[in-house]
């Protein structure tokens, strides 16, 4: 199995799960070859071990623009710049990500 085919890329439509559930389905464990592209698109964001994942998650499915702001402002959540994805280019290291498209929020596992 793929890493794409580990994690579902897109939340889309009504099926009767509610966010929390499909966030959930939405997430998984993975390496830096598959998060490199969204980091190169620019929608790629860190969430600090301080903040829960799905909790993230659910502030971008929300549209809650006023917590993600204070969330940049006070480091738990960034946007992944050249000198973090140098770090983990050509390494072995697994993160855990979510997918709220456009972006993709991920953590160390």
């Amino acid at each position: 199995m793929s890493e794409r085919d580990e994690m579902k890329y897109a939340i889309l439509g009504e099926d009767g799960r509610t966010e929390e559930q499909r966030i959930a389905d939405y997430t998984g464990e993975v390496g830096w070859e598959y998060l490199k592209p969204h980091y190169e698109r620019g929608c790629l964001l860190w969430v600090d071990a301080s903040l829960d994942l799905q909790r993230a998650a659910m502030a971008f499915v929300e549209d809650d623009s006023e917590q993600v702001a204070n969330w940049l402002g006070s480091g738990e959540l960034v946007k992944i710049g050249a000198l973090h994805a140098a770090q983990w280019e050509g390494g072995d290291e697994r993160f855990t990500a979510v997918v709220v498209s456009p972006f993709v929020l991920m953590k160390a596992c």
